[in-house]
């Protein structure tokens, strides 16, 4: 078995600080530090200040987070207050962060 780890590679799209904005920074900083340390990079961008990016992403709405890496790439709108959501909606298998001995509660 490898000891590598996986990097995910996320960006997050908002629009200024709205309270669903910093609803989901708050919960994806969350779930960031709790099940993926150090195996992140995490970059927030605002559409308001670079359109340009939410264009060429193709960002339709915000909040909206986007999974580059590893792929299939995979997006989810909304404050991400579901944590389990967004965790099977981006495709982070997070038991794989987690030793062998890591059991998933019933």
């Amino acid at each position: 078995m490898s000891s590598l780890k996986k990097t995910y590679i996320l960006k997050l799209y908002v629009a200024g600080n709205t309270p669903s904005s910093i609803r989901a920074l708050k919960v994806l900083n969350e779930i960031l530090e709790k099940d993926f340390q150090g195996v992140y990079a995490l970059k927030v961008i605002d559409v308001l200040k670079n359109p340009q990016l939410a264009e060429e992403d193709k960002i339709l709405a915000t909040p909206t987070l986007s999974k580059i890496l590893p792929p299939p790439v995979r997006k989810i709108i909304g404050d991400l207050s579901d944590r389990e959501k967004v965790l099977i909606g981006l495709d982070l298998l997070y038991e794989e962060l987690r030793d062998e001995t890591f059991e998933l509660p019933e």
